[in-house]
């Protein structure tokens, strides 16, 4: 069974779908796409190398490493918008994010698959502040042990927090939305060790 109700979300994941307008959140869309080191890597997938379905890129302060399937990322500086922004939320919520992880969709072929965002270097109960930009895209939670899912359509400007348990008992997912045309840029706001 899955829910779509942006009030109904299990505990840990906090909807807010206007965090920056519209108009200022498709500039900064169309901005990223060209100011930014994009790159596609590669992962090991049952013993074979593919490329992630998305682009992406890893900014971070000089001492944050951060890594996923076996990979560490390669980081590049803060762009002063981002940097703002970062300002921002760190007044908003009262946490230090030294990390910012972004994820360009190009398309709707482009995903996620279903994981947690559970690595040692996040901590025990990390804070994520996803920022969604450009296309509205349907993004899926699901709990690891009853398997109920809860589906949310993240919109440009709309921000998407998760804290507290919700790594430890949810994973989560961007599936691949055929009808979708236009490019989404996610960018997810963590705190490394």
């Amino acid at each position: 069974m899955s829910k779509l109700n942006k009030e109904c979300l299990p505990e840990g994941f906090q909807y807010f779908p206007h965090g920056i307008s519209f108009d200022k959140s498709l500039a900064l869309y169309d901005y990223l796409c060209g100011h930014l080191p994009w790159q596609q890597p590669e992962i090991r997938v049952y013993g074979k190398l593919h490329r992630i379905p998305r682009l992406q890129c890893f900014i971070a302060d000089q001492n944050a490493n951060y890594g996923y399937s076996g990979k560490q990322l390669d980081s590049c500086e803060w762009l002063p918008v981002l940097s703002s922004i970062r300002t921002r939320l760190q007044q908003q919520y009262g946490q230090a994010f030294n990390a910012l992880l972004l994820n360009w969709y190009r398309d709707g072929q482009d995903t996620m698959g279903w994981h947690s965002d559970d690595e040692r270097e996040l901590g025990n109960e990390p804070m994520i502040v996803s920022v969604s930009l450009g296309a509205s895209r349907l993004f899926k939670i699901r709990d690891k042990v009853t398997r109920e899912t809860y589906s949310i359509l993240l919109e440009t400007g709309s921000f998407l927090m998760m804290s507290g348990r919700s790594q430890h008992d949810f994973e989560h997912s961007l599936p691949k939305q055929a009808k979708v045309s236009q490019g989404r840029i996610n960018l997810t706001f963590r705190t490394v060790g």
